[in-house]
């Protein structure tokens, strides 16, 4: 019988979720080592994605300061792929301590991981995401003439720059992630929504933007054929009706309920509803896979049934 194969894309409270410091994110890290060592004890194997949103915002805080023309700061692609390495190299110590406390002995591997998206996205001519440092309005329009690049004002806090936020179509090293899962290791890969290159005919080149993480995390489960995907988040379950004297939990859910949950506005953009569109996403490909939304406290217990909001075409099978 074959191992099940889970991808667990990290909220980012699964980093950093009081200081910024490195020591901080580290010992968070450590802590969620500890709740995914719970899948390693069992027999399954895990491919980690994480978010890096405040970890990029701190890189491009860092280049910006530093900027001059001896030291010129780096591209957005560039800057996500030092966060992919920054958090991939403290996830692979936290998980090698979690498995060595428990007596397993097992390889944690990072894998700097582009993510191909479409050149001709409708993501590029509206770009939306704002990510970096804010600027005065002075600062942001100089900017902009100097360099092309967009901002907007953002609610009364100052300028942004905003870049597009494309869907992925691949990910350019899943085969190689495939077989490092083969192999028995524990695999870090897509990190950040990973990094988003175009196909220019002669190879890939990075451009200027951020890919959703959950979307990322699907589109990765679906190429390496995962079981199932974990989508982990602050709440343990999604509800309707959130905060509301009708409020209701979500436990089995199919995607014929969702639909009509989003088009009731259930979900708020940008917060909830990207993760209910990927765990669709990846649920509708298979009758036998299934998406869960859920805590990292609850991540274990809702693979097996007993915690979580469960996504799948007809009701959540069971992972046997």
């Amino acid at each position: 019988m074959s191992r099940k194969k889970v991808v667990i894309a990290l909220g980012g409270n699964a980093i950093q979720s009081g200081e910024a410091t490195a020591q901080a994110q580290q010992k968070a890290l450590e802590d969620t080592a500890r709740q995914l060592a719970a899948f390693i004890e069992n027999g399954i194997d895990i491919i980690i994605s994480h978010g890096n949103g405040p970890q990029v915002g701190n890189i491009l805080l860092q280049q910006k300061a530093a900027d001059s023309e001896k030291n010129p700061a780096m591209p957005l692609d560039t800057c996500g792929a030092m966060s992919q390495g920054m958090i991939g190299y403290w996830m692979q110590n936290a998980m090698e301590k979690a498995l060595r406390e428990k007596g397993i002995k097992k390889d944690v591997v990072t894998v700097v991981t582009r993510v191909l998206v479409d050149q001709q996205d409708s993501a590029f001519v509206n770009p939306t995401k704002p990510i970096g440092p804010f600027y005065s309005e002075e600062e942001a329009k100089r900017v902009m003439e100097e360099t092309g690049v967009s901002f907007k004002e953002d609610a009364g806090r100052g300028w942004r720059r905003v870049v597009a936020s494309p869907k992925p179509v691949g990910i350019v090293e899943h085969s190689v992630i495939s077989s490092l899962v083969e192999a028995g290791n524990i695999v870090i890969s897509v990190g950040g929504g990973g990094i988003p290159v175009v196909d220019n005919g002669e190879g890939f080149s990075g451009v200027e933007a951020v890919i959703d993480k959950d979307f990322a995390s699907e589109k990765l489960a679906e190429l390496v054929d995962a079981d199932a995907l974990l989508i982990l988040t602050a709440v343990d379950n999604v509800y309707v009706n959130f905060n509301k004297p009708n409020q209701k939990k979500l436990e089995d859910v199919t995607l014929e309920e969702l639909k009509t949950y989003i088009e009731e506005g259930q979900f708020a953009p940008g917060s909830m509803l990207p993760k209910i569109e990927a765990a669709m996403t990846f649920a509708e490909t298979s009758a036998s896979r299934k998406t869960i939304i859920t805590s990292l406290e609850q991540a274990y217990s809702a693979l097996e049934g007993k915690a979580g909001t469960a996504v799948s075409i007809k009701g959540s099978p069971v992972m046997a």
